[in-house]
């Protein structure tokens, strides 16, 4: 008999590897900017080199790993609302046969540990790895689906994160240009 539970630990991995690829990358550039700025002088009054390193590590890793936790959360929630609208599965046994994807963002997360130098590569990875883990997480839930039911289900989640996706660009927008135009020099 399989132990269901066995992938169980690789989601908090994943995140914890994808945390500190992005944190190592946003950490450098932080200290490049404040090099920049001429903050970096006044921070090494109060702090060595190796601990202003660790610290901003620390915040970044922190950060990041709550947005990959809350992406997580919004991910699962929005494919099971999709499973609740589109699967013929009343007992949820299709739910547990995609579980094995997680070793898919588990790999993606170890790439990226290598990748860390470049916001592209890592993005790249990253989008990559969650398109490859939707591929196969809609082919393993397909059995349990109509062809119908399939087709909604993807598009559902398309159009799901294509919303979430335009709002936060809005929002992002109406920030940028709200910061631009109170600034009395402009």
């Amino acid at each position: 008999m399989k132990n269901p539970y066995v992938f169980g630990f690789l989601p908090l991995i994943t995140i914890l590897l994808f945390s500190l690829s992005f944190s190592i990358f946003t950490m450098n550039k932080a200290m490049d900017l404040f090099k920049v700025i001429g903050v970096y002088s006044g921070m090494r009054e109060f702090l060595s080199d190796l601990e202003l390193k660790l610290f901003l590590l620390i915040v970044f890793a922190l950060v990041y790993f709550m947005m990959f936790s809350a992406l997580k959360l919004m991910a699962e929630t929005i494919h099971e609302l999709g499973m609740l609208f589109f699967s013929r599965d009343l007992e949820g046994k299709t739910i547990s046969q995609a579980r094995g994807g997680y070793v898919i963002f588990f790999i993606g997360a170890v790439i990226s540990t290598v990748g860390f130098q470049s916001i592209q590569i890592l993005l790249i990875v990253f989008l990559v790895t969650a398109l490859i883990y939707f591929v196969y997480v809609v082919f393993k839930l397909s059995s349990s689906m109509s062809l119908l039911g399939t087709i909604g289900l993807i598009m559902f989640e398309i159009l799901v994160w294509s919303l979430f996706l335009a709002l936060v660009i809005y929002v992002i927008v109406k920030l940028y240009n709200g910061i631009i135009a109170s600034l009395p020099f402009l």
